[in-house]
């Protein structure tokens, strides 16, 4: 088994139902009016905020570790900015 090195260019998420009809948890900024997809530099911060974090009711989530230019071009694609995260759940970057 292979093993990722996570570093600048890997990035924590959560993926709602995970499997077959997996997608990332998206959210909406409503004061700067857009939809942005909540990234993690670490594990530990990904695990602090998800008791806060809006979800849908009935989905299941399971944190992801997922390259940060994939992640960029799935959100483009799906009309989503990529905003880093801190574990309070305050946008930083």
């Amino acid at each position: 088994m292979i093993k990722k090195k996570i570093g600048e260019q890997w990035v924590y998420v959560f993926v709602a139902d995970p499997g077959s009809d997996e997608s990332f948890l998206g959210l909406y900024d409503a004061t700067k009016d857009c939809n942005f997809i909540p990234a993690f530099r670490n594990k530990e911060d990904a695990n602090d905020c998800f008791l806060s974090l809006p979800k849908e009711k009935g989905k299941k989530y399971e944190l992801q570790v997922v390259h940060i230019e994939e992640l960029n071009e799935d959100a483009a694609r799906n009309g989503f900015l990529v905003a880093m995260v801190d574990s309070e759940g305050k946008i930083v970057d």
